[in-house]
């Protein structure tokens, strides 16, 4: 299950294959279900040149503790006959559909879980509800990996909510397989106990007139790297990527994200959110990574796309880095544009509250989640957006805001 290497970009060999190849762009990087056709990972590194690998428990280099068995439980599947779980063996036709991995520790995870679990909608189904699988972390000093296929069949809609909580190291691979004209919504939540190291790639194949509403949500652990990859795989997708984050002291948060616009008529949407609060007594910074790539492929004519990062810095000792890549190939297309920024508490806004009475620590607070309102009130769930709400609320009151 290993994508052919070009003989023409071929090194020395006994040189890995992540290490031979030319990238014409963006979305052509090496892929393998093999852990072993991959480097270990440096600092220098694009990829990784963000992450404290010293802190990923050994999930980069192979020195991780040997694994334990995952933990899924899905809730709001047996009263609903067209939803269907089933646990398959790493050789099933019904993995890799949506994706390869792309780095050393998805693979890894690939290459290590016990069993797969596989999520599916039935053909032109209608799911209101949202099924919740919740993921439950090994325990501390314990590793796992695991694997999730959400199948979301021709005309079919769902809603999904991944929740991710407990402690430990853990490595997963997450396909969303959208069949022709089926909607999805899913929301990640990461809100892992104090000490996860959680690393994640999610890979989505988003067939004709399919819509994917992809949500992540990160607050708790002290590594969380998650990485989004979309790919149009006919005319008429549409794809929106919504993210909310908040790192205190000690935590590292990582997005990076890429949108393959490698079909005609297609539209991506992305807007991310973060704020981190630092403690300056200690040693500890808060710490976010945001990479937003789209890439816009010859053959993609009509397509419409805007990518957009916001980070509010709260207290010193906090550090936002933000990287919006747009690359186009084609200028037959509808509208494409990116914008990023990393900043403190909007001036005007807060002269404004407090010019009309409203306390200082009242004011902040406002401001704070009017920031971060914009991106939460387009979440599908309402028990999710009151769930946001409350941890954020959380986070202010451990600021002192």
């Amino acid at each position: 299950m290993t994508n052919i290497i070009t003989e023409e970009n071929q090194a020395a060999e006994g040189q890995p294959a992540a290490k031979r190849r030319v990238l014409a762009n963006k979305g052509d990087v090496f892929a393998s279900f093999d852990v072993n056709d991959f480097a270990v990972p440096g600092g220098r590194d694009e990829e990784w040149r963000f992450a404290p690998l010293r802190r990923l428990n050994g999930l980069h280099d192979g020195t991780a503790a040997e694994p334990v068995a995952s933990s899924y439980a899905f809730d709001g599947v047996e009263a609903n006959d067209s939803v269907t779980v089933t646990e398959v063996d790493r050789g099933s036709e019904l993995l890799g559909r949506a994706g390869t991995p792309v780095d050393i520790v998805a693979a890894r995870a690939f290459s290590t879980f016990d069993k797969a679990q596989v999520l599916t909608f039935a053909k032109d189904s209608v799911s209101k509800d949202p099924v919740t699988v919740t993921v439950t972390g090994p325990g501390d000093d314990q590793v796992a990996y695991g694997h999730l296929v959400i199948d979301v069949q021709a005309n079919a809609e769902a809603v999904v909510v991944l929740d991710y909580r407990g402690t430990g190291t853990f490595a997963d691979n997450v396909e969303f397989v959208l069949g022709d004209g089926s909607r999805l919504a899913v929301v990640t939540l990461t809100n892992w106990d104090e000490g996860a190291v959680h690393l994640s790639a999610h890979h989505a194949a988003v067939g004709r007139d399919a819509t994917l509403r992809h949500s992540l949500a990160t607050f708790g652990g002290s590594v969380v790297r998650v990485v989004p990859r979309v790919k149009f795989t006919a005319p008429g997708g549409d794809a929106e990527l919504l993210g909310v984050y908040f790192a205190d002291a000690g935590q590292y948060f990582e997005q990076r994200l890429l949108v393959d616009h490698a079909v005609p008529n297609c539209r991506s949407n992305v807007m991310y959110k973060g704020a981190l609060q630092g403690d300056p007594s200690s040693k500890l910074d808060a710490r976010t990574a945001w990479v937003g790539d789209v890439l816009i492929r010859a053959e993609a004519e009509g397509t419409d796309t805007y990518e957009l990062n916001r980070n509010l810095v709260l207290t010193e000792g906090a550090r936002a880095d933000s990287v919006p890549n747009l690359e186009i190939e084609t200028g037959e297309i509808q509208g494409a544009g990116h914008a990023a920024t990393v900043g403190r508490f909007d001036d005007e806004q807060l002269f404004y509250l407090l010019s009309r009475g409203i306390p200082e620590d009242v004011a902040r607070r406002l401001v704070v989640r009017g920031f971060f309102n914009e991106v939460i009130n387009l979440i599908p769930v309402e028990a999710i957006r009151d769930r946001l709400e409350s941890l954020i609320d959380e986070e202010l009151n451990t600021a002192g805001i």
